[in-house]
C-alpha cells in the first residue's frame, strides 16, 4: 500500500520539460474537467428550472469579479513569469520568500475587498441584476455571500500554489485541481438537492474549492516549499509583480464591467436568458479550455525562460508553432459546433421538461454565434501570455480594453436599441474577440519584429478553408438522415447521426488539410508513427520534435 502510495505521487509529481508533453497532460486534464463540467450542467438542469439556475450563475458575479481582479491578474501575467525568472537566476529559497510574500498580501486585499462587497452584497446584485425580482434578488445574495467566503479564499491559495506548480514544469496536478473541483459541485447536486434545494450545488462549490487547494499542498512541499509570514512588499520580486499585474488588474477591471452589462442585459431579458448564456459559455469553453489555454499555458514557462534568456529566434519557432496547433485544432471544432448546435445542446443538457426545447433551441443559437469567435479567443490567451512572457502586460491590456468597449456598445445596442434576444450578446462577444485578437497578433508582430506575415496568414488560410469543406460535409449528411433515416426525438438515434455527422467532417477536414499541405497535419501523422507505432507507451515529450518535423 505504501509502494503504491510512493507511486501514485511520483506520477503526480512528474515535470513535463517541454510544450508538448505539458500541453498534452493539460488537454487531457482540462477534458476531463470540462466534460465533468457539462455533465455538472446537465445534472442541474434535469433538477431545476433555468429561472432557478440563473439566480445559481448570476451569483458567481461577484465573488469571480473579486477571484479575477486578485489571482487572474497576477498568476498569468506576472507572478509566474518572475517566480521562474527568481528560480533559473536566484534558486528555490528566494522564489519561495516571493511566493509567500505575494500570497500573503493577495490575502489581505482578498479580506480589504471582500468585507464591504459582503455587507452591500442586495444593494450590488440589485444593480447586477436588474431584471430579477425582489425574491431572486434575496436568493442571490444569499448564495453570493457563502461563495464570497468559502469559496474564493481557498480558490486564492489554490491558484496561487498552481502558479508554483507550473513554474517547476508540474502541470499534471493543477490540471487534475479543477476536476477534483467540478466532482465537488457534482457531489452536492446528487447528495444534497433532495434536502438543500438550489444551496446543493452551492454547498458543492464550497467543496471543490478546498478539495482545488488540498490537493496541490503535498506536491508544492515536494519541492521544499515552506510559507513565511512574509509581507515584504520591498521585495523586488513583489515589486516586479505589482508592476506587471497593475496594469493587468486594471483590463480586468474593464473586463469585469463588460461581463457584469452582460448579466444585466440577459437579466433584463430572464433569469432564463442568463442560463441560456452561460450554457452556450460553457460550451463553447471546452474546446477554448482543451485546447487554447492548455498550449498558452504550456507555453507561457518555455517562452519566459527563452525571453529571460534573450534567445529571439527559439521564442519566434516556439510562438509560431503553437499558434498553428491551436489553430489546426481549434477551427474545425468551430465549424462541428456551428453545424451541430441543436445536436450537440440535445445531447449535453438533455431533453427534459424543465429544459424545454424553447431553451435548446436559444441555447444552440447562443452557441453557435459564441462558436464563430473560437479561434480568436483560444489564440487570445497564447498572444497574452506571448507578452507577459516578455514581461509586457500594459499592451495586452489596452486591446483589451478596446475589445470590451466594443463588446459593450454592441451588446446595449443590440438589446436595448434592436430589442434582439440573448443570441446577439454572443455575436457581439465574438466580433470583439476576433477585433482583441487582430490587435494583440499586431502588436506582437511589431514587437518580435522577426516574424513574416506570410509565416502566420498561409497556414491560417488553408486550416480555415479545409474547416470550410469539412462544414459542408457536416451538414449533408445532418439534412439527409435526419428524421428521413433517424427519428431524432430518441436521444440514441441523435447519438448516432451526431456521430456519423462528426466522423464525416473530421474525415474530410483531415484529408484536404492533407491535399493543401498544412505542416500540422504532417507533423502529427509523423508523431503518429513514431510514437504511437514504434513506442506506444511514450508520451509525445518534445517541443524540439515539433520543430525538427518543421523543418524536414
Amino acid at each position: 500500500m505504501v509502494k503504491l502510495l510512493r507511486k501514485t505521487f511520483n506520477i503526480l509529481n512528474r515535470q513535463q520539460t517541454n510544450i508538448l508533453s505539458a500541453a498534452s497532460v493539460i488537454m487531457t486534464a482540462v477534458f476531463l474537467s470540462r466534460i465533468l463540467g457539462l455533465f455538472r450542467d446537465r445534472l442541474l438542469a434535469g433538477r431545476f428550472t433555468p429561472e432557478e439556475l440563473g439566480i445559481y450563475y448570476a451569483a458567481f458575479r461577484l465573488p469571480n469579479m473579486i477571484f479575477e481582479l486578485l489571482v487572474m491578474g497576477a498568476l498569468a501575467s506576472a507572478f509566474i513569469p518572475v517566480f521562474t525568472a527568481f528560480l533559473d537566476t536566484k534558486g528555490k529559497e528566494n522564489a519561495f520568500r516571493l511566493a509567500s510574500a505575494v500570497i500573503n498580501i493577495g490575502m489581505v486585499l482578498f479580506v480589504i475587498a471582500a468585507v464591504p462587497i459582503y455587507i452591500f452584497a442586495r444593494n450590488i446584485s440589485a444593480l447586477m441584476a436588474p431584471g430579477f425580482s425582489d425574491s431572486q434578488i434575496e436568493v442571490m445574495v444569499s448564495f453570493t455571500r457563502i461563495m464570497i467566503i468559502a469559496q474564493v479564499f481557498p480558490l486564492i491559495i489554490g491558484n496561487f500554489l498552481t502558479g508554483i506548480l507550473q513554474s517547476f514544469r508540474n502541470f499534471l496536478v493543477p490540471s487534475l485541481a479543477p476536476v477534483i473541483y467540478n466532482l465537488g459541485i457534482i457531489i452536492g447536486i446528487l447528495f444534497l438537492t433532495p434536502t438543500a434545494g438550489l444551496y446543493a450545488p452551492v454547498i458543492g462549490v464550497v467543496i471543490g474549492a478546498f478539495l482545488f487547494t488540498l490537493i496541490q499542498i503535498p506536491p508544492v512541499l515536494s519541492y521544499g516549499y515552506k510559507h513565511s509570514a512574509d509581507f515584504s512588499y520591498k521585495n523586488p520580486g513583489v515589486r516586479s509583480v505589482g508592476r506587471l499585474m497593475l496594469p493587468r488588474t486594471l483590463g480586468l477591471a474593464v473586463s469585469q464591467i463588460d461581463t457584469t452589462i452582460d448579466l444585466a442585459l440577459s437579466s433584463l431579458l430572464g433569469a432564463s436568458s442568463v442560463t441560456v448564456f452561460n450554457f452556450a459559455q460553457h460550451l463553447q469553453q471546452l474546446p477554448i479550455g482543451l485546447f487554447g489555454v492548455s498550449i498558452a499555458q504550456a507555453s507561457l514557462p518555455t517562452l519566459s525562460s527563452l525571453y529571460a534568456k534573450k534567445d529571439t529566434e527559439k521564442f519566434k519557432t516556439i510562438f509560431l508553432s503553437s499558434f498553428h496547433q491551436i489553430m489546426f485544432l481549434i477551427v474545425p471544432l468551430s465549424a462541428i459546433l456551428i453545424v451541430l448546435r441543436i445536436p450537440v445542446v440535445r445531447l449535453v443538457f438533455g431533453a427534459s421538461t424543465l429544459f424545454d426545447w424553447q431553451s435548446t433551441v436559444l441555447t444552440g443559437h447562443t452557441l453557435a454565434f459564441f462558436s464563430l469567435s473560437l479561434f480568436a479567443q483560444s489564440l487570445a490567451h497564447l498572444l497574452a501570455r506571448s507578452f507577459y512572457a516578455l514581461q509586457d502586460s500594459k499592451t495586452p491590456v489596452i486591446i483589451g480594453a478596446v475589445s470590451v468597449i466594443t463588446n459593450t456598445i454592441l451588446s446595449l445596442l443590440f438589446v436595448l436599441v434592436f430589442q434582439l434576444d440573448v443570441w446577439v450578446l454572443a455575436l457581439s462577444a465574438s466580433i470583439a474577440s476576433i477585433l482583441n485578437m487582430l490587435l494583440l497578433l499586431l502588436m506582437l508582430y511589431k514587437k518580435i519584429g522577426n516574424i513574416t506575415p506570410g509565416e502566420i496568414i498561409l497556414p491560417s488560410v488553408k486550416i480555415f478553408l479545409a474547416s470550410f469543406v469539412a462544414a459542408v460535409a457536416l451538414y449533408i449528411p445532418i439534412k439527409l438522415l435526419d428524421q428521413l433515416v433517424f427519428d431524432t426525438t430518441r436521444t440514441i438515434n441523435l447519438l448516432i447521426l451526431t456521430g456519423i455527422s462528426t466522423a464525416l467532417g473530421i474525415f474530410v477536414y483531415l484529408f484536404f488539410a492533407w491535399f493543401m499541405d498544412v505542416p500540422q497535419i504532417e507533423i502529427l501523422f509523423k508523431l503518429f508513427r513514431k510514437y504511437a507505432v514504434k513506442r506506444p507507451k511514450v508520451l509525445i515529450d518534445t517541443s524540439q520534435e515539433v520543430v525538427n518535423l518543421q523543418e524536414q
